[in-house]
């Protein structure tokens, strides 16, 4: 009886403790030559920035979108530099951007959902990355 109500118990605080995602944000700057990305946890960013290699693309990349949106997972991400300058990261790529060529940035929420509840609902299993791509056009 006690571990029934231990788990219970477990299931409704996973239900209450859902961790609240802020949503990014994404403006073209520089004349259209660069994206400006902002609404990231301050401490990943710097997480991120004081790592050697700073693999910007595990969080976040860019691509050119496919006019068979169907391939979409399947595009090479488009090569730049990422810099951190205050709480934004600004991205320039090493071509500049098409005018009139859509593009879109895959941001992989490692957040999630983390309720308890939501791995009990399948919603969620172990492994799986979450991710909302932004589409703009320069």
């Amino acid at each position: 009886m006690k571990k029934q109500l231990i788990f219970i118990v477990l299931i409704c605080f996973g239900c209450r403790h859902k961790q609240s995602v802020t949503p990014i944000h994404i403006s073209l700057i520089d004349n259209k030559q660069s994206l400006k990305i902002i609404g990231i946890d301050p401490v990943i960013l710097n997480d991120i920035d004081r790592d050697t290699i700073k693999n910007w693309q595990s969080l976040f990349a860019i691509y050119r979108l496919p006019a068979d949106t169907d391939n979409k997972d399947y595009q090479p991400a488009q090569p730049g530099k990422y810099q951190l300058k205050d709480s934004a990261v600004v991205f320039t790529p090493d071509t500049s951007f098409i005018k009139q060529q859509a593009y879109f940035i895959r941001f992989y929420n490692y957040a999630g959902n983390k309720s308890i509840w939501d791995y009990v609902q399948g919603k969620t299993t172990k492994g799986q990355l979450h991710y909302t791509d932004l589409i703009f056009k320069p």
